[in-house]
């Protein structure tokens, strides 16, 4: 294997740390509007991230121009950890958060869109921290790798490698051959829906700020929210929540699906089985929940904020659906504490947490697609028991899957409830009881948010031990960049020259 290219991975990241200190500076620009007194920090944190990564780039402005897929790897993780350790400084020079530990574990699980929180009173924080906090949201949900394919072509070099990297799932619809003109094109939708999500929740009735900074949030597939609790502040407000309804339900899907509406070729998302069954999942799911909650739930267990109005089928049916959504989607924005909903609830929503939204979409865990694929591939193999002479493959979109493909995502299952049975054993071993380790597990390597037992969503994170808290954004990196791009950094044979 050749030597690696230490000064182009050094000349990218010098890049992502001028892009991130670029957005820090509309923190600062909320910050001068509001008025809130962190102005001067919140300009030290963008200008010290702005000047570190000139320097980088400018160290390495004479970089051989050529990218291979393990400098892709290394980019791509270490893009993120890089990232991350400059998204920290906006809380650490403003006092928000006044430790390493939870401010890394905050802007860790901002970047791969989580959503679990360390703060116990968002809404004291000043205006420029919070819509930081949602920013991070953003510039990760669609992969800040992405947003540097976009910028890569201006400096001569190809992204093919860092995309592979960023999105190894089994999805590799290319919307135009340049991936630099892909990669456009879905910001492009990312930034219109944001938009747009942001006008809708005006006119509903949130403040601009609140709006813009949920529509952030939703886009990404984020959660974090400029209130203590979360959407259920807005429970009073049904349209609020269909709105975010909607778009987590568009988060959720594959953006290729979305341009391909936008060119009027409807025919190819209708025939598209992941987003049927997408559909599928989320309206059976939510009409059981719904049933369930209306005839059997209590109502006082039911709402984290404001009381729920449990003689109307509507109100059991809108915080099913939202709960659903938010939970498939890996969204973590809640308007009702689901872990009070009746054993059988809990164990259905815990279920889900491995369920994931399409592949293509900002939403983490393993993807409906992998769930397509293994369910066909055990039905195939009993076909193969009683057929042994028949050629029998698995069928995906009309289309007949490669083996390899087949084993790939096999393999990923395996390893993704390998890494959940390890963190949670991890988190049991600092002392967590069985409930909140398995669901601490679960939520950070899926990127959900809020969890089970002391980590439910009317909790925090704050309670996990620092170990816990490090750990825990180890697993959000590994869920968020789909474990093996994480973890084949761990290899001897990934390092080794020859």
């Amino acid at each position: 294997m050749p030597k690696l290219n230490l000064k182009i991975i050094t000349h990218i990241m010098g890049l992502l740390l001028l892009c991130n200190g670029g957005f820090m500076l509309l923190a600062c620009i909320a910050s001068i509007i509001y008025k809130d007194g962190a102005i001067v920090e919140l300009a030290g944190a963008s200008f010290t991230t702005m000047l570190v990564g000139l320097i980088l780039m400018f160290a390495t402005k004479n970089h051989k121009k050529e990218l291979k897929q393990r400098e892709g790897y290394i980019i791509v993780t270490f893009g993120w950890v890089f990232m991350t350790l400059s998204g920290m400084l906006p809380y650490l020079f403003t006092g928000s958060i006044d430790n390493v530990t939870d401010a890394f574990f905050e802007t860790m699980s901002g970047y791969t869109t989580t959503g679990a929180t360390i703060l116990n009173d968002i809404e004291i924080l000043p205006h420029g921290v919070l819509l930081w906090r949602s920013l991070t949201h953003w510039i990760g949900g669609m992969g800040i790798i992405v947003l540097a394919v976009a910028i890569l072509p201006l400096l001569g070099v190809g992204g093919m490698q860092l995309f592979a990297a960023e999105a190894p799932g089994p999805s590799a619809d290319k919307l135009k051959p340049r991936i630099a003109d892909t990669a456009k094109r879905l910001w492009l939708i990312y930034v219109g829906y944001t938009v747009a999500e942001t006008i809708l929740l005006s006119v509903a009735g949130m403040s601009v700020f609140d709006a813009l900074n949920h529509a952030l949030s939703t886009l990404s597939t984020g959660g974090f929210s400029t209130k203590n609790a979360s959407v259920a502040y807005w429970n009073d407000d049904p349209v609020i929540q269909y709105i975010i309804i909607v778009f987590m339900f568009l988060a959720g899907t594959n953006f290729v699906m979305s341009y391909f509406s936008f060119k009027g070729q409807i025919q190819k998302v209708l025939r598209n089985e992941e987003l049927k069954w997408y559909f599928i999942f989320i309206a059976g799911l939510t009409l059981i929940s719904s049933v369930i909650i209306y005839f059997q739930a209590d109502p006082s267990l039911s709402s984290i904020d404001h009381p729920m109005v449990w003689g109307e089928y509507e109100s059991a049916f809108r915080h099913s659906l939202f709960q659903v959504i938010s939970v498939i989607t890996t969204t973590g924005f809640v308007s009702a504490d689901f872990t009070m909903w009746t054993p059988f609830l809990s164990m259905l929503f815990f279920g889900l947490f491995f369920l994931g939204g399409s592949a293509g979409s900002t939403s983490g865990g393993v993807k409906i697609v992998r769930h397509i694929i293994m369910i066909r591939n055990g039905i195939t193999e009993f076909k193969r028991t009683l057929h042994p002479n028949a050629v029998l493959p698995v069928r995906y979109n009309g289309k007949a899957i490669q083996g390899k493909i087949v084993f790939n995502i096999l393999g990923f299952f395996i390893w993704y409830l390998l890494v959940f049975i390890i963190g949670a054993v991890f988190l049991a071993y600092l002392g967590l009881d069985f409930e909140s380790a398995i669901g601490a597990a679960a939520s950070s390597l899926g990127n959900i948010g809020p969890a089970y037992g002391m980590l439910s969503p009317v909790d925090n994170f704050d309670v996990l031990p620092d170990a816990g808290k490090w750990w825990s954004a180890f697993l959000m990196l590994t869920g968020r960049l789909e474990l093996l791009t994480v973890l084949i950094i761990f290899t001897p044979f990934f390092w080794r020259n020859r």
